[in-house]
């Protein structure tokens, strides 16, 4: 779609009367069964004529008409269970975190690290999505879910950045940069750009952090007319994560991964607090395997689990939607009683350079199929009156940033624990006790608990309560956010270590009352432990 894309931060007036050519346009929404765009034309004010006219001549009617028709067939092609095409993965492509030997871990995140150092690692956030279902007007890595440091996720990513970068420095001696590419959308890019300016990025430099747009798609009515949602604007919706190989290509991104020399990409979504930005572990595994696309996942819960499964179909790998698995093949297991098709999908991906940029070119992003999602989108009436509907009236088209996998000559599979690597943030918490909501602020909060007491366990420290008596409940004993009278609140900043490495000095024989935070002070830069009570 021409117009509405990456590069379009803002939409400005031109201080001179645009010249419009309404019976053009006419003839060209008439073409392809969108004239009732028009219909308010003549009650519009001079000002939306103009905006409106620069919205509806923005699109390439063609191009949008025709991937409603393609997403409409694979709609209805989709609603055929595919069980009997899809194969688990094979064992060589797979890899584990926990049944990897140390040595190898070891050899592994040696490798990542060199790699950061040589300037050869980037870091792309898939970031385009709003905080509505969280109830809030901004956007999800804005948020705060309740640390003792009251710290964004755009905060505590920022400072994972800066401690592998400083990782890579203890290693190699080498001071290299990881820069951090965030594609945003049209709601969300104004009010990054501003909080990354205000919070001075974080402590990273203002050129390594680079904004780019994703493009924005009409949402259309089941009956393949484009909506309106006022008399002068219509609905429009972001192209999905998958919209990312579109930007990259319209952004010049690519342009300045190559310019300096990027060889690995990490991508990832905003909404996990437990991502390990550039894990140079996951990296180091990626480069010994000589892989060119690979997706860090998560063993499934349980076999309806309403997770993606990275598997092949037809021995193309791709990832399946829970939905698209009849619950007998989502039940099948192999002979160690594990799931058969258990790698559950977390938006966690390697790519190489040459991989990206072959996956954005327009032959290959053209092969991507648009998903269906039906949503209940607000649309005008005939009286000119905003509905908002009560059930879905329509449809918004989405490519997701997966589905590039088909392209890839080496695929590989990286398994990580749960617990350590994976807690998204997609809901509000719930007024009510009784109702156990997923993913939300407070299940967010205590992953990260969770994670940074089993860190301090490891190191050698021990929580005891306000009497000195020992805490006996483990991390791994408070699942899903359900917090008890024994459950540890436990902050390590990023900047101080980024998986649990270099504790030892700081907490190794220590008895700690909760609540502990371990943070650098912005004074002298070094480590203060403090116990005992809210900061």
């Amino acid at each position: 779609m021409k117009g509405i894309s990456a590069n379009n931060c803002t939409h400005h007036l031109h201080k001179h009367p645009v010249s419009m050519d309404i019976d053009g346009l006419r003839s060209t929404l008439n073409k392809h069964g969108q004239g009732h765009l028009l219909k308010f034309w003549d009650g519009l004010s001079s000002e939306d004529k103009e905006h409106f006219y620069k919205e509806l001549t923005n699109i390439d009617y063609e191009e949008v008409t025709t991937f409603y028709k393609n997403a409409q067939e694979s709609l209805n092609s989709s609603a055929q269970k595919i069980d009997d095409h899809l194969q688990p993965l094979s064992s060589g492509v797979c890899g584990s975190f926990s049944k990897t030997d140390p040595e190898t871990l070891q050899s592994y995140e040696k490798s990542g690290l060199t790699a950061v150092s040589e300037n050869k690692v980037a870091v792309l956030l898939l970031a385009g999505g709003q905080g509505t279902r969280l109830g809030v007007p901004y956007p999800k890595g804005m948020y705060d879910v309740g640390l003792p440091s009251k710290k964004t996720l755009y905060q505590i990513q920022a400072e994972r950045i800066l401690r592998v970068q400083n990782l890579g420095k203890k290693q190699t001696s080498k001071s290299g940069v990881i820069p951090w590419y965030i594609m945003t959308s049209e709601h969300t890019m104004e009010p990054t750009r501003e909080f990354f300016a205000k919070n001075k990025y974080f402590g990273l430099q203002k050129e390594d952090v680079v904004l780019f747009e994703q493009s924005l798609l009409p949402c259309f009515s089941f009956d393949g007319e484009i909506i309106l949602q006022s008399p002068s604007k219509i609905a429009l919706a972001p192209d999905g994560n998958g919209g990312l190989y579109r930007a990259l290509r319209r952004s010049k991104v690519l342009d300045d991964m190559e310019k300096r020399g990027i060889e690995y990409i990490h991508v990832y979504c905003v909404d996990n607090i437990l991502v390990k930005m550039a894990d140079p572990i996951f990296m180091g595994f990626c480069i010994s395997k000589g892989a060119n696309c690979a997706a860090k996942v998560v063993e499934k819960a349980f076999p309806t689990e309403a997770v993606g499964v990275v598997c092949k179909v037809d021995g193309v790998y791709q990832v399946v939607e829970y939905s698209e698995i009849t619950q007998d093949t989502a039940e099948k297991r192999n002979e160690d009683g594990r799931l058969a098709f258990n790698a559950g999908n977390i938006c966690n991906h390697f790519f190489t350079f040459d991989f990206l940029k072959h996956a954005s070119d327009g032959p290959q992003e053209s092969q991507l199929k648009h998903h269906v999602a039906k949503k209940k989108i607000p649309y005008v009436d005939s009286d000119s009156k905003v509905q908002k509907p009560t059930k879905p009236n329509g449809i918004k088209m989405e490519k997701f940033v997966f589905d590039v996998f088909q392209f890839a000559t080496n695929f590989a599979v990286w398994d990580v624990l749960r617990e350590d690597e994976f807690s998204p943030l997609k809901n509000a918490d719930s007024n009510d006790a009784e109702i156990k909501v997923k993913d939300t602020p407070s299940t967010c909060r205590q992953a990260l608990f969770n994670l940074h007491h089993r860190y301090v366990v490891k190191a050698g420290g021990k929580f005891v309560d306000g009497e000195g008596s020992a805490i006996t409940t483990q991390p791994s004993d408070i699942q899903n956010g359900n917090e008890n009278d024994q459950s540890v609140i436990c902050e390590i900043s990023p900047l101080v270590s980024f998986a649990g490495e270099g504790l030892e000095e700081h907490v190794s024989g220590q008895a700690l009352v909760s609540p502990v935070t371990l943070e650098v002070t912005p004074e002298n830069g070094k480590p203060l432990l403090q116990q005992g009570s809210a900061k």
